[in-house]
């Protein structure tokens, strides 16, 4: 598996942007970006955004973020229920033999 894709939940700080969460969206970039685009938010961030959500490529340990939203606190917990929920119904008509966890450890 050369290139993995996650959906990461950001919290802007006084020291910066800290990722706070990370979903494991899979290998196809186009069902992850599929998943993405089904979050709620809005893709004109500016100063006032606090919660973000960013679509990540990772290749070879490297991470490229490919495409980010703001988001507020109502519409980030819709947009965990759409991951979780996506999430679960692709491993759910996967087989077992083409389940794959990802390379790095995720929280």
């Amino acid at each position: 598996m050369d290139k993995q894709y996650f959906i990461e939940v950001g919290l802007k700080t006084p020291d910066g942007l800290e990722t706070i969460a990370k979903f494991f969206a899979g290998d196809n970039c186009n069902h992850a970006g599929a998943i993405f685009g089904k979050l709620l938010g809005n893709r004109n961030i500016d100063e006032r955004n606090i919660l973000f959500l960013s679509f990540v490529e990772t290749s070879k340990g490297l991470p490229v973020n490919l495409d980010m939203i703001g988001c507020t606190l109502g519409q980030l917990g819709e947009n965990c229920k759409t991951i979780i929920k996506e999430l679960f119904k692709t491993y759910s008509m996967l087989s077992d033999t083409l389940k794959s966890a990802p390379d790095e450890k995720v929280y």
